[in-house]
């Protein structure tokens, strides 16, 4: 192969991995820190200050050295660093948090997600920032040709940049996971340098090891959990959209998409209730006129999950019919497997939820739930004055809208007060009712100015043994009417992420200060750590 074929080559399959590593990064911080567009900008900017970073370096060591020999050296360098990255990331990541606990736990998720970013990734993207310079100096052998040549080596850096932003995300992260992802695109890297080393007769030993290595790595099976403190865990995967994590104990499973904040749903084994936010959302019908138990329903819920609340719907509405809308096929699964959700109990679209709106019109709901906000996590484009327009549109007469908003702190509710106006800048009647011991807030809205008045009346038909006669008692008794509309979320300007990051923040704090005021109970400091992730 001749010298300027292998400098193509290495342009294409460098730049390649390159985006596989950014894309994967954003996929190993995901299970502690989300997938917000703050994280997003996090990675990204990191990475490209990396890029730059090894791109003077890179330009520097070619004008002092320009050797072929101590290009593939670094290449073959950050090959060995991107394998260690699944064994030693989560532990780095992990570390940055028990760190920021301390020195700063009012941004916390900001602060380790940069200084985890910083550790694991900025070496290797520093050494391949420093490839394409390095490239080009090796590159132009005729003065006359230097602009085609510098403009060919970028051009397919940046095709291989392209090709490696979709294979991990529809190809390695889904089939394979992330740090399987790694291990493939550092065997690539490796293998360049092993061809070059190879071919001039140095490194062989290292390069030859190193690959085999990296290779039965790669084709391996080896057990890699993300919360390898946790001991009940009965699943854990990555699906398109997220870090997946099934555990189980004698009362309950739990799916979570974080390793230490929240959890995505719950459903409990031998009870109708479940003490959380879906009893509280059972309500939402009582705000119908003429509502009782054996009514049926079409109801709707944007945010499946793994179907708790249409499990509760069908046990204590029996004659209602649930749609439910899920963006991740896999958290489908899931919920067949271990959550026992039943075909009768809700018929399952795979779909965003607002595109489901805007392309199944023609149906319309007594109830609809909403339940698509992340602990940490909530999606701009349904929260804005335009979705919750949908949303209404697609109400019968006297329907009924039901909210979970799950971010909640003691002093800051700027971004609950922002979503409750902003539904009631669609409906005339807005209330909700803020959980205790819960960041959980419930909202119930209709177009009808008499719903409060047929909650009062259908909660006082419920039987006293009813399980949900107490939840109803406490709604009763803690609901407030929102009256202003001055604080809407757009489609145009929905900061949702950074007031949403600002709460959590606050959260992890008064977290973490509880979790200090237990360092005084005789535990020792990892067992605390332990407990606290848990």
């Amino acid at each position: 192969m001749s010298k300027n074929i292998y400098i193509y080559l290495t342009s294409f399959f460098c730049g390649m991995s390159v985006m596989a590593v950014e894309l994967s990064a954003t996929r190993l911080l995901a299970p502690t820190f989300g997938t917000s567009s703050i994280i997003w900008t996090i990675v990204i900017g990191l990475i490209m200050i990396s890029l730059s970073l090894g791109n003077i370096l890179g330009g520097r060591s070619a004008d002092k050295h320009n050797s072929m020999d101590r290009l593939y050296a670094l290449i073959w360098t950050a090959a060995i660093y991107i394998a260690l990255i699944p064994f030693v990331g989560k532990y780095i990541i992990i570390l940055s948090v028990t760190i920021f606990m301390w020195i700063s736990p009012n941004n916390l998720v900001v602060s380790g997600s940069i200084l985890s970013c910083l550790i694991i990734f900025s070496i290797p993207l520093v050494i391949l920032g420093m490839v394409t310079p390095y490239l080009v100096k090796l590159g132009i052998t005729d003065i006359n040709k230097s602009g085609k040549t510098a403009g060919e080596i970028y051009a397919l850096s940046t095709i291989g940049s392209i090709i490696g932003t979709f294979i991990p995300t529809f190809i390695t992260i889904p089939l394979v996971g992330t740090s399987k992802t790694f291990l493939i695109f550092s065997l690539i890297l490796n293998l360049i340098c092993l061809y070059y080393f190879v071919s001039k007769k140095t490194r062989l030993a290292k390069s030859v090891i190193t690959s085999f290595i990296v290779l039965v790595l790669t084709v391996t099976p080896f057990h890699d959990s993300y919360a390898f403190w946790k001991q009940n865990i009965i699943y854990e995967g990555e699906s398109l959209y997220n870090y997946l994590q099934v555990s189980e104990d004698s009362k309950s499973v739990i799916l979570s998409t974080n390793v230490a904040f929240g959890v995505q749903s719950i459903y409990k084994k031998n009870s109708t209730v479940t003490g959380l936010y879906y009893d509280y959302a059972l309500m939402a019908p009582l705000f119908m006129k003429d509502t009782d138990f054996k009514s049926g329903k079409d109801v709707l819920i944007l945010g499946l999950g793994t179907g708790t609340y249409a499990k509760q719907l069908k046990h204590f509405f029996p004659n209602t019919k649930t749609d439910g809308v899920e963006i991740d096929p896999t958290i489908v699964d899931l919920s067949k497997r271990y959550f026992s959700l039943k075909e009768d109990e809700a018929n399952i679209y795979i779909n965003d939820g607002r595109t489901f709106l805007n392309t199944h019109k023609d149906k319309k709901y007594d109830l609809i739930m909403v339940d698509a906000y992340h602990d940490i996590t909530i999606p701009f484009h349904m929260s804005t004055k335009e979705f919750f327009g949908l949303v209404k549109e697609t109400l019968k007469p006297g329907g009924v809208i039901v909210v979970n908003i799950n971010i909640r702190s003691k002093k800051d509710s700027q971004i609950n007060d922002y979503i409750c106006q902003t539904i009631k800048s669609q409906m005339e009647k807005v209330y909700k009712c803020e959980l205790k011991n819960s960041t959980n807030t419930i909202v119930f809205a209709s177009r009808d100015t008499n719903s409060l008045n047929y909650f009062i009346d259908n909660s006082e038909k419920m039987e006293n043994q009813s399980p949900l006669k107490s939840v109803c008692e406490y709604v009763k008794s803690n609901l407030s009417e929102i009256q202003e509309s001055k604080l809407v979320f757009t489609d145009e300007v929905a900061p949702v992420e950074i007031m949403g990051q600002k709460v959590l923040d606050e959260i992890v704090a008064n977290e973490l200060e509880s979790f200090k005021n237990e360092l005084n109970s005789g535990k020792g400091f990892w067992d605390n750590i332990m407990q606290y992730l848990k």
